[in-house]
């Protein structure tokens, strides 16, 4: 049997427009003009302090207001679920994973509380072993410190991690463990760019291709 972690948003979710209706009010309120979803899931995946920095940059807002744009946007955060929605078919491969016998966890930069909350509101939390998130150590994705934790939650390997981003192949290669691609995220480069041992458009194909890989 496997350890399997997962990425979360452009993984499992699609968190895009709640974030992206955090930062429109944000930029609302300061007579900006909004963001489209495009950028919305172009600043997705580094953390929310760099989703705020790019969402600064996008509309000209000063270095020195990145504290309190923050702020602004954390206190949203985690009530920001409604709009977020599972990928077609994770909730039924998650069980069919745990049924099989693998070890789930999750990684993510995105904070605990809106972790949690977007587990609660989708009714994921149970499928999971360990959750590791943004803040749960000083290092976040890309560095291989919170992926590697996230594999020590019992049973043996072969580990796998599954995400959709260059930050998720980046991580995956410093840890030096297989990455299985999601290719419906939020990339903005090319399939045959990112190293991966194989890719998926659809969570059906995943349970046969975890079969695969640890029989390679």
């Amino acid at each position: 049997m496997a350890r399997i972690v997962f990425d979360l948003d452009g993984t499992l979710v699609d968190s895009a427009p709640d974030l992206q209706g955090i930062a429109n009010r944000l930029l609302a309120l300061r007579g900006l003009a909004p963001i489209t979803l495009d950028e919305a899931r172009s600043f997705i995946g580094q953390g929310v302090a760099v989703f705020v920095a790019k969402l600064r940059a996008a509309r000209g807002i000063a270095q020195a207001e990145q504290a309190g744009v923050l702020a602004d946007f954390m206190a949203q955060y985690d009530e920001a679920v409604t709009l977020t929605l599972l990928y077609p078919d994770v909730a039924q491969t998650l069980t069919t994973l745990r049924d099989d016998g693998h070890f789930l966890a999750l990684c993510t930069n995105k904070p605990m509380r809106p972790t949690l909350a977007v587990l609660r509101h989708l009714d994921l939390a149970g499928h999971f072993t360990k959750i590791l998130a943004g803040d749960s150590l000083p290092q976040h994705k890309p560095d291989p410190a919170p992926l590697l934790a996230a594999f020590d939650m019992g049973g043996t390997g072969p580990d796998l991690y599954i995400g959709d981003s260059e930050v998720d192949a980046e991580t995956a290669r410093r840890a030096g463990v297989i990455f299985l691609l999601f290719t419906e995220g939020y990339r903005s480069t090319a399939v045959a760019d990112l190293p991966h041992r194989a890719a998926f458009s659809d969570f059906s194909q995943l349970p046969a291709l975890v079969a695969s890989v640890i029989a390679d």
